[in-house]
This record gives structure tokens, C-alpha cells and sequence, in this order.
């Protein structure tokens, strides 16, 4: 309507319908339709009142066209067509398949058009930007990082950078790490509060498997160490929607931002010398440039508004910690992280909860701890508290080598010998051969059983068999002769080889 409301004036001032169409805001041939217009209707008077816009429009613009009449030869098939476009098939498949199964003859063209009609009467999908208020939200994610070779070990480190993003200032913090771990979670956390010197309202996170142990819409399930940590600085969590990473939007750009910002065309020496540059560009480049959304600097604009709204830190950190459902093993075990922890056997085949810190793990049934060990480093390592074992267990572990010679020693002289010399063996352990031998005593008596094992030793044959045979026939009871004796008594009784069975059986 301004270009008509021009020419008009032009009109009105005399100009010729040449030398307003040699300004190019209409043709001869449209000055002239409004000349036409303009006359009849006596506009061009010096003294009249120009049209208000409204007027114009209603003579001068185009009416819509009235809808077509025309019906498309797909109508028959048009909530078939609707569900293909749905699924994301294309135009000619969508074609094709109909000549093929539903005996459509018409051309690709009407395919075409009727598909742009249906894309046409959708509705648009228009998103709506979140607004923040200073103090209000963080948004964090991972993102992958440079392999790093550690110029001191050689080891190559592939890496994983941690950001959290202030929603309102777009005040960042940034660090390297190894893994995408619950512990690794929750220190980054840490860290970035005491980088920001407060906690804000909420966290605005994604659904990675370190916090949401279950996505959902409405109903996520947090990972209970999360859940302990938000607890202790005061934020509340709020996870995206599954598959709609739009929602933290403004970290998916800090993420972006630092790959193509910082990473490329810089050398790291280790993990902690890039995280060293990565935070001084934080502080430099990135905190004090124009930010694209805000068109102030992150860092100006946390430092005057955003540092001072945040909410203090709690006097004392709370813990960080791990935690996991673990399953009792057979040998009265849980494996956490390639190590093994004890716990009582009556818990075999339990579901416990595990909490690992720093240094400590401690075992949960239900709300009660029923075990506690200091936390092991490495892997394949155990730790065993011998009160866990079942008694027959402690008892075989407790009665060694050591404990078999103490033993035999307090039964008796011949006793230790016996022990001694069966441990002697260059071939067999008889740890448990001793260790029968020692239980005789419950049955038999100390005294029996030190005259049985002073026999066996007489003879030569120090063995668990032979002083079980010695106590069961009561031969301990009997005098042992000396070798010489024996002989002796062979010679004057009746000849060399002529031997009583008393002899005999001694």
C-alpha cells in the first residue's frame, strides 16, 4: 500500500505516468489502471484526503483465488499416500509401488503435487525458545575429545571433555577426562560449582546412562548416587525428553564450540596440560567474546549479574560415591570394577547395594551395612575379612603349617617329630595328612596319641594311616622292643627264623 499511496502522490503533483515508471515501482501499464481508478473515484484533487490503507487494499490488491474444483486422481488412495509420506518414503517409490499393487496409471507428477499438497496443509512445527533467568539452570553433556599421547608414559589417552554451560550468562566450565563414569560425573559436577563459586537452581542434563539409569518422558529414574549428590548442593535434575537434545540446546553448542575452537591445531603434552589450556582459554577467547545469542561477553555478563544470584555452597561437599546392585558369588564375594570384596556367606546369592568412594566400599542390605573394606586399586585383587567365611573355612585357613607344628608341640616331643617329618616330604604337601593327625586327638586322647606317633617314629613310617591303625588296635598301649632286643630274643627262643606271633605283631 506504500507504493500506491506514492504514486498517488506523484499523481497529485503532476507527474506523467513516464516519469513514475521510470522510478520502477510499477509498470505503465498499472499507472495507468490507478490513474483510471484515482479519477473516477477523485483522488487526484489537491484538496482531497488520500485513502486511508485499508481503502487501497480493498481496491487494489488481489483477491484469493477460489479453491480448485479439481479432484486428484490419488483421492482413492490418499490416506495410503499420507501413511507412506509419514514413514519418510520418497515420491518415486511411492509411485511406483502404486502402479505396481494398486493398478494407479497416472503420472509421477500428480505423485508429486498431491504429496506437496499434503506437506501444504500440515500444520508448521515452530519451537519454542526456552528462557532463562539469571541463577536459574546449568546445562551439561559430554562431548569426544582428541586422542592424547602422554609424552612422559607414552600412553595414548582417548579422551572425553565435560561441559557445563550457565544457561542465562553462557559462562562456561570444561574439562578433560578419561571416562564418562558415574564418579567421573559427579567430580566434574564438583568441580564446576566451585568454578562457578555456587550451585544453580537446576541442572538440565541429558539421559546418559552415569545419571538416568531409565528414560522416560514423565518418569525418569535417577541414578542413585545423582540423586545423593543433587541432594547435597541443593539443585534439582532435569532431563531432556529422550531423543529431543534440543531441550538443552545451549550446551550442544558450547560442545560444538570448543571443537571447533580450541581443539584443532593445539598440542598436549597430557591430560592435565590440556585441561591447564583448555581452562585459560575459557578465561581468555572464549569468556570475553561476543556471544552470537546474548551479544555480550559470558564472562562480563556472569561477573555483573549471574555470580552474585547463585545459590552458596554447602559447608561441607557431600560424598562422592557410586553406587551399584551387586550379586553375592558362591565364595561369599561381589565383583565391583574387577576387584572382589567380601561379605557374610549367609548372604549368598543376595542382591546388595554397593557404595564406592575414594577410598571405601561399603556393602548395603536394604538400609543395613553388612560390610565395609577399604577400596582396592588395579585389578583381580581380593579382599577377604576371615569373619565372613564360613567356620569350617576359617578353621582350614587358620590351622597352616605354622599352627600344625605349634600343635603337635604342645601334644608332645614325638608328636613334633612325626609333623615334622611329614611336612619333610619332598613330594607331597600333607597339609591335611597333619592336620588328621592332629584331630586324632579329640577321639584318643593326648596321651594315646603321643605314644602312637613315638611308635610310628620307632618304625620308621610317619603317616596319618599308620597312627590311625596303631590308636584303633591299641598297639600304642603295648612295649616296643629295641631292634637288637627282638634279634636277641629270636636266637635263644627257638631258632633264626622260629618267631612267636607276639613278636610278630610288635
Amino acid at each position: 500500500m506504500y507504493h500506491y499511496r506514492q504514486v498517488l502522490v506523484r499523481m497529485r503533483q503532476g507527474d506523467s505516468d513516464r516519469d513514475i515508471a521510470r522510478s520502477k515501482t510499477m509498470g505503465r501499464n498499472k499507472i495507468a489502471q490507478v490513474r483510471a481508478i484515482a479519477d473516477e473515484r477523485g483522488w487526484l484533487a489537491k484538496d482531497s484526503v488520500l485513502p486511508d490503507d485499508h481503502v487501497l487494499a480493498s481496491i487494489f490488491v488481489r483477491k484469493e483465488a477460489l479453491p480448485s474444483t479439481c479432484v486428484s486422481t490419488l483421492e482413492p488412495w490418499r490416506d495410503l499416500v499420507t501413511r507412506w509420506h509419514a514413514a519418510g518414503i520418497q515420491c518415486t517409490t511411492i509411485h511406483a509401488a502404486l502402479k505396481r499393487n494398486h493398478g494407479y496409471t497416472g503420472s509421477y507428477s500428480s505423485v508429486y503435487r498431491f504429496v506437496c499438497q499434503l506437506v501444504n496443509a500440515r500444520e508448521p512445527e515452530v519451537p519454542l525458545r526456552l528462557a532463562f533467568q539469571p541463577a536459574d539452570a546449568m546445562q551439561v553433556d559430554f562431548g569426544a575429545g582428541p586422542l592424547i599421547t602422554d609424552v612422559y608414559t607414552g600412553e595414548v589417552i582417548k579422551s572425553w571433555f565435560f561441559v557445563a554451560t550457565l544457561a542465562w550468562s553462557r559462562h562456561q566450565y570444561a574439562e578433560f577426562v578419561r571416562d564418562q563414569t558415574v564418579a567421573t560425573w559427579l567430580g566434574c559436577h564438583r568441580r564446576a560449582f566451585e568454578w562457578f563459586g555456587g550451585v544453580v537452581a537446576r541442572v538440565i542434563i541429558d539421559n546418559a546412562k552415569c545419571a538416568i539409569t531409565k528414560a522416560c518422558i514423565y518418569d525418569p529414574q535417577v541414578q542413585r548416587a545423582y540423586a545423593e549428590c543433587a541432594e547435597g548442593y541443593g539443585f534439582k535434575i532435569d532431563a531432556c525428553p529422550p531423543e529431543d537434545p534440543a531441550k538443552k540446546g545451549i550446551v550442544e553448542s558450547g560442545v560444538k564450540y570448543i571443537k571447533r575452537s580450541f581443539v584443532p591445531l593445539r598440542q598436549f603434552r597430557d591430560l592435565a596440560d590440556a585441561n591447564r589450556q583448555l581452562h585459560q582459554w575459557i578465561m581468555t577467547e572464549a569468556g570475553n567474546r561476543i556471544h552470537g545469542t546474548t551479544r555480550e561477553m559470558p564472562l562480563k555478563r556472569f561477573a555483573d549479574v549471574e555470580k552474585a544470584l547463585l545459590r552458596s555452597m554447602p559447608a561441607v561437599p557431600p560424598e562422592v560415591a557410586s553406587w551399584a546392585k551387586v550379586k553375592v558369588h558362591r565364595d561369599a564375594h561381589v565383583q565391583y570394577e574387577y576387584n572382589y570384596y567380601s561379605v557374610p556367606f549367609r548372604l549368598a546369592g543376595n542382591t546388595l547395594w554397593l557404595k564406592a568412594t575414594a577410598t571405601m566400599v561399603t556393602l548395603y542390605r536394604e538400609h543395613e551395612a553388612v560390610a565395609a573394606h577399604v577400596r582396592l586399586s588395579g585389578r583381580g585383587q581380593r579382599k577377604t575379612v576371615q569373619d565372613h567365611l564360613p567356620p569350617a573355612a576359617q578353621a582350614w585357613q587358620l590351622r597352616d603349617t605354622q599352627w600344625c607344628l605349634e600343635e603337635a608341640q604342645r601334644i608332645g616331643p614325638a608328636c613334633y617329630a612325626l609333623v615334622h617329618a611329614m611336612f619333610g616330604d619332598t613330594v607331597l604337601v600333607h597339609l591335611r595328612s597333619v592336620q588328621g593327625v592332629l584331630r586324632l586327638k579329640h577321639k584318643y586322647g593326648t596321651a594315646r596319641l603321643e605314644a602312637a606317633c613315638s611308635r610310628a617314629n620307632h618304625y620308621g613310617t610317619p603317616s596319618y594311616k599308620v597312627v590311625k591303625a596303631i590308636l584303633e588296635k591299641g598297639l600304642d598301649q603295648h612295649t616296643m622292643l629295641s631292634a637288637f632286643d627282638a634279634l636277641a630274643a629270636t636266637y635263644t627262643e627257638g631258632g633264626r627264623f622260629c618267631r612267636d606271633t607276639q613278636t610278630i605283631l610288635q
